[in-house]
């Protein structure tokens, strides 16, 4: 039976921080190490045994994948890692303090960058070296096709074409598929998935860690999904998300 997992990366350093990451390279916290671990851990109770993995070219999910593949015992299976999968893109917020950002724009403002469908955050300038044209994983890709600035828009943009070219066609095949990504990536990915509305996936907050599972219908369309481990810790994880933290 096809199964699909979707995993957020466990918490960062700059989550700790609570600062605004988005494209830049960050490892995990040990708490973001831990989480990885429980996650696998949550796999394991279900029974659940990814065949094919896809992840994002950022070490903090990438770290993540390989927790949960090393706990699990499946080191040796597939795996892919693409930049549509990256987190969405913060432009010239990226590795600001979340705190210090709100207090210059006020809280609204960085309401609507963080949390809203349509508005992006203002721009990296093409010069910046935050830029990822300057980061060698990104090499091979025309440069004016990597963003400076997303909203969750534009990253679902670029997720949901790799998902329908690749990820889709493998749960066809009736495998059990496990990506682990970013809060937005996934964010937009479920937005499609579950059909959840512009307005209502602004509410919508991806755990760090806690695994969510769909099946596969008799109809051959995805099911909703459910949230693995129990809803004390579930919650406890959405909202720290909801808090930025």
């Amino acid at each position: 039976m096809a199964q699909l997992i979707l995993l957020r990366h466990g918490e960062s350093l700059w989550n700790a921080d609570h600062r605004f990451t988005g494209w830049q390279d960050v490892d995990l916290s040990e708490r973001g190490r831990e989480e990885a671990h429980r996650a696998a851990s949550l796999l394991k109770a279900e029974g659940i045994q990814p065949q094919l993995a896809w992840t994002s070219l950022l070490t903090r999910a990438i770290r993540t994948l390989f927790i949960v593949l090393d706990d699990l015992a499946r080191l040796w299976i597939p795996v892919e890692k693409i930049w549509q999968l990256n987190e969405r893109h913060y432009g010239d917020l990226e590795g600001r303090d979340k705190r210090e950002v709100s207090r210059e724009f006020g809280e609204h403002q960085v309401a609507l960058w963080r949390r809203s469908y349509r508005i992006a955050p203002p721009p990296l300038s093409f010069e910046d070296s935050r830029h990822p044209r300057f980061d060698p994983r990104y090499g091979d890709w025309d440069p004016k096709r990597l963003p400076s600035g997303e909203s969750l828009e534009e990253t679902q943009k670029r997720v949901i074409p790799y998902w329908r070219a690749r990820i889709l066609p493998a749960l066809q095949k009736d495998l059990c598929v496990l990506v682990v990504a970013h809060g937005n990536s996934l964010r937009g990915l479920i937005k499609e998935l579950d059909g959840v509305s512009d307005e209502a996936i602004s509410q919508f907050n991806v755990p760090t860690g806690i695994p969510i599972l769909y099946g596969l219908g008799p109809d051959g369309r995805l099911t909703g999904h459910r949230f693995l481990g129990d809803a004390r810790t579930t919650q406890d994880a959405i909202d720290r998300v909801a808090q930025g933290t």
